[in-house]
């Protein structure tokens, strides 16, 4: 039975309004409720998933962060994890923090770990990037199967369905490997109140990641964040000649 290790990331809540700070240096995250990331939360259940079907013998959360990363752990755990790990990581290094660092310390920790298998969501709703199941293949010379929306456990293999542009696309692939999930590979359960009482007892693993070897120098500068910009206004056009009018003229209606 495998044994897994799942991302967690602590992002800025999905139904929070994101507002830019006004020196244009990031967003505003003080006092702004967080979550855990969605895709995130689609990997611990299909993990857990895998526990229930005695596919896998363990699972351990990892989270990257600070102090408060904790909670998205405690999250986890509540889900059917067993146990975390909480590389923390704050201040200006967690500002500048990006998937190259995050890679490299969920490989250090699969190794540590000895676990056979990673799922991670396919990208963090706050920066999109979508790279870090990428990079941790990469980091450990593991086969990748991203954008999973199905996963088939074999003998020593899983059969994964992807969502590719034109339509899906199935691959297997030999374990150990690295997933990433994809929004439709199922829907993550709530934690009940008696699971959330028992995830209090559950260990999580504090450590840093110079602990692990891993160097978080940052490897890009944010120049500016900005807003998107504001769409103009619409116009009402009494009839379609107006229309067409407006639209060789080449106005904006």
């Amino acid at each position: 039975m495998a044994r897994v290790l799942v991302g967690v990331k602590r992002v800025i809540d999905y139904a929070v309004k994101i507002r830019v700070k006004p020196d244009k240096t990031g967003v505003v995250t003080d006092g702004v409720k967080h979550s855990m990331n969605p895709f995130d939360e689609i990997a611990v259940e299909e993990a857990v998933r895998m526990k229930e079907k005695k596919l896998a013998s363990e699972i351990i959360a990892v989270s990257c962060g600070p102090t408060q990363a904790q909670d998205v752990i405690r999250t986890a755990l509540a889900m059917g994890v067993d146990k975390g790990i909480h590389v923390e990581v704050s201040g200006a290094e967690y500002e500048t923090l990006q998937p190259i660092h995050v890679s490299k310390i969920l490989a250090k920790l699969t190794e540590k770990e000895k676990a056979d298998m990673i799922i991670v969501g396919k990208q963090a709703i706050d920066d999109d990037s979508n790279q870090t199941a990428q990079m941790t293949a990469a980091a450990l010379d593991w086969p990748q199967a991203t954008f999973a929306s199905k996963i088939e456990n074999g003998d020593k293999e899983i059969t994964v369905t992807r969502e590719v542009d034109g339509g899906l696309e199935t691959i297997k692939c030999k374990l150990p490997a690295v997933i990433s999930a994809d929004l439709r590979l199922n829907e993550p359960r709530y934690a009940t109140l008696p699971n959330i009482m028992k995830a209090k007892k559950k260990p999580i693993t504090k450590m840093t990641p110079k602990d692990l070897g891993v160097d978080v120098s940052p490897r890009i500068t944010v120049v500016s964040v900005e807003d998107p910009p504001v769409r103009q206004a619409g116009a009402i056009l009494p009839d379609v000649d107006a229309l067409v009018g407006k639209l060789k003229e080449g106005g904006h209606i």
